[in-house]
């Protein structure tokens, strides 16, 4: 039991340790530093009799009661820079910036700082402020506008130098100083900026004139090789344009020439078969009319001939008879028989060359009749129409049966030229005939194949009527020599 209750005193006195020493113990944060007063410690670099201690980075312990621990920041702080300054020209400016700043690191900057801002630390940034202004007017005071237009770095190394000194004793230490506007209230910078902007917009201007200069030559340049290259490709699209021009008329006429072709190939059979037609019609007029004639005609001669001289034969045997019958026969009886058988040769002669013309003239009135036929069928033709001129008057005058009532403008001489009209058909109708057999023989019109003019009634135009004349059929209208006819 006693072990018991000594177990539980040196436990609770244990817990008393802990709890005591975790009162006692301090650690300081690595952006802090803890200063220790109530007795008297050697601080490293500081020497005797500072009367606190400092801490960083590190625990201590601290006696409740006989020491007081306080905490100061090591963290940046940073002020504004707002300061109104006039320059050695005298023309005022404002200076707008930042100063960013911290408590140094060592221990103799703590303990500047501490004395001064230990229970001070928010009026900190106000301080620097003020140490700052100070200074800044000082330098811009002693420098021109252009200087700190032109080297800004200058009026910040200016600026930290002198407040370096005041700095390290407030145990601060600057990180950062930068001038971020220099206001020009009375215009003085940018008027000192004018020149420079003209000369710059000038020469921007001349730039841009230039580079359009440029730019226009390159697009004009550009638009010529363009134009080149159009008129290049409408010259070969026209080559190529006449081309299948070309193509398509030679295809548009082949068919045509090949139709022309065609005909004339058809022309130049017809016209053979008309040049074998006629040889064919000659050739049978030869067989048919001209050899039947020749042999008839060559028959006839040989039984004249044969006639004749059977005759001939006959007188001579029947005077050879006479002869030796009477060989004594006087003088005239010999006379007599020898005139009787020259009379009887003469007759036979006589009847035989008789038979041979009627053969001859018929002949050649075939021949003749052939050789018309061939070669002048016009006049042929033109007597077959002289023979049907009855006819064919009748017919043209058959024209005027279906009228009943005729009105001549000119009297006498109208009917004499309806008549003459009427009359002159058949002549007409001859010459589109002797047309029709031009054409057909390849000869022109009232030319006969040897050439000569052929005979018949030649061709008239039926001349037309006068513009005054004016014949009604089957009606009543009549019209007066004087009266004028108006067209429509």
């Amino acid at each position: 039991m006693v072990f018991g209750v000594v177990a539980g005193v040196a436990l609770g006195a244990l817990l008393v340790l802990i709890v005591l020493f975790k009162l006692m113990w301090r650690v300081a944060e690595p952006n802090e530093a803890l200063i220790i007063s109530g007795s008297k410690h050697r601080t490293e670099g500081l020497g005797e009799g500072m009367g606190f201690r400092i801490v960083t980075g590190r625990g201590t312990l601290v006696i409740p009661g006989v020491q007081a621990v306080r905490k100061l920041s090591l963290d940046l702080n940073e002020t504004d820079l707002s300061v109104e300054c006039v320059t050695h020209q005298g023309i005022p400016l404002k200076i707008r910036g930042v100063v960013i700043f911290k408590v140094g690191d060592d221990f103799v900057s703590i303990a500047n700082a501490g004395r001064r801002f230990l229970d001070q630390q928010k009026l900190m940034a106000e301080r620097v402020h003020n140490v700052f202004a100070g200074h800044l007017r000082s330098i811009v005071g002693g420098l021109t506008v252009e200087d700190m237009i032109r080297d800004r770095d200058k009026l910040t190394g200016q600026t930290r130098s002198a407040c370096g000194t005041e700095m390290e004793k407030l145990g601060l230490i600057v990180d950062s100083l930068q001038i971020h506007e220099i206001d020009d209230p009375t215009g003085y910078i940018k008027n000192l900026a004018m020149p420079h902007a003209a000369a710059v917009h000038r020469d921007a201007r001349i730039a841009q004139a230039e580079a359009n200069r440029l730019a226009t030559e390159a697009e004009q340049a550009a638009a010529a090789r363009m134009s080149e290259a159009t008129r290049d490709s409408e010259i070969l699209q026209a080559g190529y344009q006449a081309e299948r021009d070309k193509a398509a008329a030679s295809s548009r006429q082949a068919g045509p020439l090949a139709d022309a072709a065609a005909r004339q190939e058809v022309v130049v059979q017809e016209t053979r078969v008309a040049e074998l037609e006629s040889h064919r019609r000659e050739q049978q007029l030869q067989a048919d009319v001209r050899k039947p004639a020749d042999a008839a005609a060559y028959e006839t001669r040989t039984r004249a001939d044969a006639d004749r001289d059977a005759r001939v034969s006959a007188a001579q045997a029947k005077a050879k008879e006479t002869e030796l019958a009477s060989a004594a026969s006087a003088t005239a009886t010999r006379l007599t028989g020898e005139a009787e058988a020259a009379a009887t040769e003469a007759r036979g002669l006589a009847a035989a060359a008789a038979v041979k013309a009627n053969g001859l003239a018929e002949a050649d009135a075939i021949k003749a009749r052939a050789q018309a036929l061939t070669e002048n069928q016009e006049a042929v033709i033109a007597q077959q129409l002289a023979e049907k001129w009855p006819e064919i008057v009748a017919a043209g005058a058959g024209a005027f049966d279906s009228i009943d009532h005729m009105v001549l403008l000119n009297g006498a001489d109208g009917m004499s030229d309806l008549f003459t009209k009427a009359l002159t058909m058949g002549g007409t109708g001859l010459g589109l005939a002797r047309q029709l057999l031009g054409a057909m023989n390849g000869q022109p019109d009232g030319q006969s194949p040897n050439g000569t003019k052929a005979v018949g009634l030649p061709a008239q135009q039926a001349p037309a009527p006068p513009r005054s004349e004016r014949i009604a059929v089957g009606g009543d209208d009549e019209v007066k020599p004087d009266e004028t006819i108006k067209p429509g």
